[in-house]
């Protein structure tokens, strides 16, 4: 069972997807496949690849897809590896997701991601969400602590833009920012999303 503000990130980049007119996806971090399970019945998408380096994870959704109709199981494929070192079969995609993943990285690893996503994979679009450290103190978190223990970092909004903004004018991307899970007058939503299109 999802929260109800990780259903809203779902509903995000599920539209922000369908907007894209992407077919192929891949899914950076999938975990237990969230955003995998609801993507595969569409009809426009015709490949989806996750890819996680947690073996349970993968285990758990493996038996998720085996319970899918074929038509949809036919669509995914899985694989243990990380999203912080190239991989030449993950070239061509049309779309890459990370969905709050960006930030169980240690900051040290932000440019191997860079260089992977945005210089290898090159996908059309990527979106990608992240808590909203500014958000924090509505959801009582206290100054000294993130949100969950195996955060690395997290970004108020301001941090979050120019790390985009940064990535998208260094690699050949326009980029739009916008909140997810409220909108407060002046913290934002409880998570932001970060979309890059790639400059044609």
């Amino acid at each position: 069972m999802t929260s109800a503000l990780h259903e809203d990130r779902l509903r995000a980049i599920i539209a922000a997807v369908v907007q894209s007119g992407a077919r192929t996806l891949l899914d950076l971090g999938c975990g237990d496949g969230d955003l995998i399970l609801r993507l595969a019945p569409l009809p426009q998408i015709t490949r989806i690849t996750g890819l996680d380096i947690h073996r349970p994870s993968l285990t758990a959704l493996q038996a998720e897809i085996r319970a899918l109709p074929e038509a949809r199981r036919a669509k995914i494929s899985l694989a243990q590896a990380s999203m912080i070192r190239a991989h030449p079969n993950l070239r061509g995609y049309d779309c890459a997701c990370l969905v709050e993943t960006i930030e169980h990285l240690p900051l040290g690893d932000l440019p191997r991601l860079e260089n992977a996503l945005f210089g290898d994979m090159r996908p059309e679009t990527v979106l990608i969400t992240t808590p909203n450290a500014d958000y924090n103190p509505i959801l009582c978190v206290p100054a000294h602590r993130f949100r969950h223990p195996g955060h690395h970092f997290e970004w108020g909004r301001e941090t979050f833009a120019k790390w985009a903004r940064a990535i998208a004018a260094r690699r050949g991307y326009g980029v739009s920012l916008s909140d997810i899970g409220g909108a407060h007058p002046h913290l934002g939503g409880a998570s932001q999303m970060a979309e890059f299109r790639r400059d044609s």
